[in-house]
């Protein structure tokens, strides 16, 4: 079995559902429903906030989730990140062991990230992010010996804030002989380094993830002629439908998959598990059209759950709807 990678934004993904939630929105002046990047100061202050009344804790970021959940589908994973010295620094760590991931963390000066959700009565999600330590990681400190021992790098385009260190992410990958694969991320990360993110998809990446928001932002097309044009820069181009499944293209292969039948709760980490299947899919030796249906089945079980980790008895489920697959 091939064995993956993961690099992005290390992050302590923290939910809570307070009582007086609108009171909180108000006093950190978060608008119900939106996601803001908050300063350390008020990070801490939110943090201790919902510590006192009650939070679950589970270590996040999108390539931590993918890498984690490759590792609960039986591959070998790891994760290359940047913490802070902190609790909840240690807690990221242990998390990532405690999910089969080995951790390849460095320490930076500043608290380690974290994404805040505080949950409305109404089931109104609302974020407060603060990234950290996460973005301190620079090109100088990545080397080869980080990655010895996988075959698959899986990188988050959030990770482009520095374009020096997504290129030697990337660059050390392929020098090395793996198959590297990139998750788009979000539709504002596209649209303010498009034409960087050619230059690497071109140079450097054989599988790109994305949704329809990101497809358009990219190619300023609808998904089925998006994927046309990304598939021209990369072996594999994978665009995600939300409720109507998915796309997939390799050469002259073509693909639609049908979306799952799940009851979505959150669909917070869909996207970073169907990448976890569908690489899964490919380290196993299947098809495109299989790795696809892998991906979605992944997707449909943490959807059904609030947050980025489904329990054990869904990747049981998962394991099992895989292998009748």
């Amino acid at each position: 079995m091939k064995s993956l990678l993961g690099m992005g934004n290390a992050l302590v993904d923290i939910l809570a559902t307070p009582k007086n939630s609108d009171e909180m929105l108000l006093k950190y002046a978060l608008p119900k429903g939106s996601m803001q990047h908050v300063n350390e100061l008020t990070a801490n202050s939110i943090y201790n906030e919902l510590a006192k009344i009650g939070c679950s804790k589970v270590a996040g970021g999108s390539a931590s989730n993918t890498a984690s959940g490759a590792a609960h589908l039986g591959m070998k994973a790891g994760f290359i990140g940047k913490i802070g010295a902190d609790e909840l620094g240690h807690f990221f760590e242990n998390d990532q062991k405690i999910n089969k991931v080995t951790p390849k963390l460095l320490t930076g000066n500043s608290g380690t990230g974290r994404a805040m959700v505080i949950i409305s009565s109404d089931s109104e999600r609302t974020f407060a992010v603060y990234l950290g330590a996460a973005v301190e990681l620079t090109a100088d400190e990545l080397i080869p010996s980080m990655y010895e021992g996988y075959d698959y790098f899986h990188i988050e385009g959030y990770l482009i804030q520095s374009h020096s260190l997504l290129e030697k992410a990337v660059g050390t990958a392929k020098n090395l002989n793996m198959l590297v694969s990139l998750d788009l991320a979000s539709y504002n990360v596209v649209d303010e380094n498009r034409d960087f993110l050619k230059y690497v998809i071109e140079n450097y990446v054989d599988i790109v993830f994305a949704n329809e928001d990101e497809a358009k932002s990219f190619t300023g097309k609808a998904p089925e002629e998006a994927i046309l044009d990304i598939s021209k820069l990369c072996d594999i181009a994978v665009v995600k439908l939300g409720k109507h499944g998915s796309i997939v293209k390799q050469g002259e292969q073509y693909h639609a998959i049908s979306a799952g039948d799940a009851q979505p709760v959150d669909c917070t980490g869909a996207g970073d598990l169907y990448a976890s299947g569908f690489l899964y899919g490919l380290a196993a030796g299947r098809d495109i059209e299989t790795c696809a249906k892998i991906g979605t089945i992944c997707a449909d079980k943490v959807i059904e759950v609030i947050g980025t980790k489904p329990d054990e008895a869904r990747w049981k489920a998962a394991v099992k709807e895989i292998a009748d697959l």
